[in-house]
């Protein structure tokens, strides 16, 4: 590396350190996880009577439906009609009630009052309703010991073998995809904000004609490396300071909260492979923004076609429900070596299932080709497009310009 580009490395990565913006955004990830933890902690110190019941009615106009199902906390109370169950719960006699209607076995539709507004029904109650109302169905056909276990959830242990017939080490779950999910979040964060840094640097030069004296000195491309690496550094910098905070803060969650936090593991190839892609993928989406920024006369013009680009790290997450349940569809590996799906993808797959090592290798691959390629594309645009302002050329000229040049 030259003295020069050394000397641009240095510049930015000093100048985008002391970036407020960079410096909240650093802080803000831990700082709202302790909120969030400290949040949990007060409301669960919240004292809830023990003894407090919810008194739910039921008007009956089939007939014969008896309290048989049993719920801690919640009473059922037989009313003889609807008006009687209004006035008892307008009077606060009653929490709720729910009227079961003569084509019930037809329809299975019960109608439920409150004097609550809410978005769906809690839990607790849905489910002592369900149960009050297969029991009874369920009385005369079926003995009383295999309605209890009809009506009990089924709980199924899951347990991953290795090819040699052994326990896994990594037995996945849900607990296991929480560390992922939440470090392919933040690296979607980091990508698009880190792309926009060097996208406005980059921009301001060329816009305030900065950039005609630094070519005079420096090449374009060493302008380019060493603008995409200091501003990459800060990045990074700032990934691992997350990457540092995430077993501190898991820890002081299960000594606070304990549950499922207590089971949460980060391991080091994990973080390792997190690092590595987020090296990858911000360079990637960084010689991108550079590309733009080439071609671009102004800042907002650019800022304008960047998130055409930048979205696309975090797509990963509108599809998340068809990742969970298909994780290793043709769709996801494809879109595990596309370069600009891969660095998030490939994370919540980690966390969902299995990732082969040849898809690892050969997405790192394709990264790592995609930033020498888009790095030369960047530094041939601004050579090119140095002194264009006003106009940004389209892409049928780009090309012909790419191939003269």
């Amino acid at each position: 590396m030259s003295t020069r580009t050394r000397r641009i490395l240095r510049h930015e990565f000093l100048h985008t350190i002391k970036k407020k913006g960079f410096i909240i955004l650093t802080l803000a990830i831990p700082v709202l996880v302790l909120l969030g933890i400290g949040i949990i902690k007060l409301a669960s110190n919240v004292a809830v009577p023990s003894d407090s019941v919810t008194q739910i009615g039921y008007v009956d106009q089939i007939g014969g439906f008896d309290p048989l199902y049993e719920t801690a906390g919640i009473e059922l109370i037989r009313i003889e009609s609807e008006d009687a169950a209004t006035v008892a719960l307008t009077e606060g006699a009653l929490d709720e009630y729910f009227v079961i209607p003569a084509d019930y076995v037809a329809t299975g539709t019960v109608a439920r009052y409150t004097l609550e507004k809410e978005l769906t029904p809690p839990p607790a109650v849905e489910s002592t309703i369900e149960g009050f109302l297969d029991s009874n169905l369920l009385a005369s056909e079926v003995p009383p010991e295999l309605i209890g276990r009809v009506l009990t959830p089924v709980h199924i242990v899951t347990t991953t073998l290795t090819t040699e017939g052994t326990v896994a080490e990594d037995q996945g779950g849900f607990v296991n995809f929480i560390v992922p999910a939440f470090f392919g979040m933040l690296m979607a964060i980091a990508l698009n904000v880190s792309a926009n840094y060097v996208l406005q640097s980059l921009g301001e030069e060329k816009e305030n004609r900065l950039m005609e004296i630094l070519l005079s000195t420096v090449s374009p491309r060493q302008l380019l490396t060493g603008k995409l690496l200091g501003r990459g550094m800060a990045g990074l910098l700032q990934v691992l300071l997350w990457a540092i905070s995430i077993p501190l803060l898991l820890r002081l969650g299960s000594a606070t909260i304990g549950g499922m936090l207590s089971a949460i593991e980060v391991t080091p190839g994990l973080l390792v492979l997190g690092v590595v892609y987020f090296v990858l993928g911000y360079l990637l989406f960084a010689v991108v923004a550079l590309a733009i920024a080439a071609i671009c006369s102004t800042v907002r013009e650019a800022q304008g076609i960047a998130p055409l680009f930048t979205l696309m790290a975090v797509a990963p997450f509108w599809f998340i429900s068809l990742l969970m349940f298909f994780p290793n569809s043709p769709v996801w590996v494809v879109f595990s070596l596309v370069p600009f799906s891969a660095p998030v993808l490939v994370m919540l797959r980690l966390g969902i299932t299995g990732v082969p090592i040849w898809q690892l290798v050969a997405s790192m691959a394709i990264l790592g080709a995609s930033v020498l390629g888009g790095l030369w594309i960047a530094a041939k645009l601004l050579r090119i497009y140095l002194l264009m302002y006003g106009k940004r050329p389209r892409v049928r000229e780009i090309v012909r310009a790419l191939r003269a040049g």
